[in-house]
């Protein structure tokens, strides 16, 4: 292993055969503040939380070193090669270290040299602040890139309500907020979500006054229709840092 990245459908390793000079990863977002100084005060006055009450974050920028290894063709080949598919390119990364998650943004080679025994080609990302789970919310888990102690498995697929028998479910959120699409086949489902009750329309819609936050976020499913029992869904596709 080579701790390679897949940039799109290519790999750094298997397609390039390129090792890194260091284990990959991607730089932190920058905090974008909004400090404003108020004269005949002291200090300065902070509204980075004034707009979202939160803090909101810059795109990750950076660059990935590589080791050109050698015997897999010449390497004036292999560098048109790579410049020809993602120079200024927007495509998705996945780090074989990270393979639960996923980056989206731009790519490009900053620089290629040499020395007397490896070349080596640098590759410039700018990407977005949160890396993207790769699986939504409900799908099918992998068990073999599973991290036991840190992943959490959350399936709301398909979650059967009794009439009169309320279900709740409690979605540990991330740093990055989340709108959910709700799925119901049938009419007569009402979710409760922070203390406001929102009929659900059939098919599937996302509510604006639904939004998955940072902490516990609690949604209790209630079903009054014709039937004894009626299905619910959530999709979500979300990230974190």
């Amino acid at each position: 292993m080579y701790h390679s990245i897949t940039l799109g459908d290519k790999n750094t390793w298997t397609d390039w055969h390129l090792i890194p000079s260091s284990r990959p990863l991607v730089n932190p977002p920058n905090v974008r503040a909004s400090m404003i100084e108020v004269p005949g005060a002291d200090g300065m006055l902070d509204l980075s939380d004034s707009l979202m009450g939160r803090p909101t974050y810059a795109n990750r920028s950076g660059s990935w070193d590589f080791y050109v290894d050698n015997g897999y063709g010449k390497w004036a080949d292999r560098y048109s090669t790579i410049m020809g598919y993602l120079h200024g390119q927007k495509m998705m990364a996945v780090l074989e270290d990270d393979p639960l998650f996923y980056y989206e943004g731009r790519f490009s080679v900053n620089q290629w040299r040499s020395d007397p025994y490896y070349s080596r080609i640098t590759i410039d990302y700018n990407v977005g602040p949160y890396k993207m789970y790769s699986a939504t919310e409900g799908d099918l888990w992998l068990w073999d890139p599973f991290n036991f102690e840190t992943d959490v498995i959350r399936s709301y697929r398909n979650m059967v309500v009794k009439k009169g028998q309320p279900l709740t479910v409690n979605i540990e959120g991330d740093v990055m907020e989340i709108i959910p699409l709700i799925t119901v086949h049938v009419s007569g489902m009402v979710v409760s979500f922070k203390n406001v009750d929102i009929m659900l329309n059939k098919g599937t819609h996302t509510y604006e006054d639904i939004v998955i936050r940072q902490g516990d976020n609690e949604l209790t499913f209630t079903y009054s229709g014709s039937g004894s029992s009626a299905k619910v869904s959530l999709t979500m596709t979300g990230g974190k840092f």
